[in-house]
């Protein structure tokens, strides 16, 4: 929250200037950039021969951004005449278990690397088109994480595409307009799901995990 506050202020900063009043239009963007899941407390129960049984333990979660699959992002935005637009957005989040984690607790995998995965309907607010062609917005949205659950304890292996559960995002960021169609952008996005998964087996896991991101992208319009 203390990015995001600093994201928000920093944006701030360009509302002043206004040169272009905004027009209603649909834009597409594509994005990329670091992101870092926070530390999160993992429960749940693996009975499956040989499996980890009952746990609880504190993940130390890595991004690993730039290796692959790596973290992207798209999302599509109908913004109106007005300040106010809305859209989806799907976004490719990892978060892989240090190997301390591992082998303090006996796992063999604990990932998310092909997919923390969040599917959500955002809604934005953008300032005035500054002089200098930047645009400041923030953004929220709410939806739903689409994980590639991955765990194995040395029992039963778990390795596939579930819902996951709730998710949520906050954007901060500004826009620079290089023509009527093309804009490249920086932005701050902190997000947050809470899993409920199922394990091979008959197990389940539990954690919430909430990451912060710096994305850079780039939008069309039309």
């Amino acid at each position: 929250m203390r990015f995001l506050f600093a994201a928000f202020i920093f944006v701030l900063l360009f509302a002043g200037g206004v040169a272009r009043a905004q027009q209603a239009q649909t834009v597409v963007s594509i994005y990329g950039g670091i992101q870092e899941p926070l530390d999160s407390r993992v429960t749940g129960n693996d009975p499956s021969p040989g499996g980890a049984g009952a746990f609880s333990f504190i993940a130390a979660w890595e991004g690993r951004s730039l290796q692959v699959s790596p973290y992207y992002g798209w999302r599509v935005t109908r913004w109106t005449n007005g300040p106010f637009g809305w859209g989806v957005e799907f976004t490719h989040e990892k978060a892989e278990a240090s190997a301390a984690t591992l082998a303090a607790n006996g796992l063999n995998m604990l990932e998310f690397s092909h997919g923390l995965n969040l599917l959500t309907l955002n809604v934005y607010y953008r300032w005035p088109e500054t002089r200098s062609r930047l645009t400041p917005y923030v953004g929220a949205g709410a939806g739903v994480s689409l994980p590639h659950v991955e765990f194995d304890a040395g029992g039963s292996r778990t390795y596939n595409i579930q819902v996951g559960g709730p998710a949520a995002v906050m954007i901060a960021g500004a826009s620079y307009r290089l023509n009527d169609r093309l804009s490249v952008f920086g932005e701050y996005r902190a997000s947050y799901t809470s899993l409920d998964v199922e394990l091979a087996g008959g197990g389940r896991l539990r954690t919430d995990i909430a990451s912060n991101a710096f994305n850079l992208g780039v939008s069309y319009g039309f």
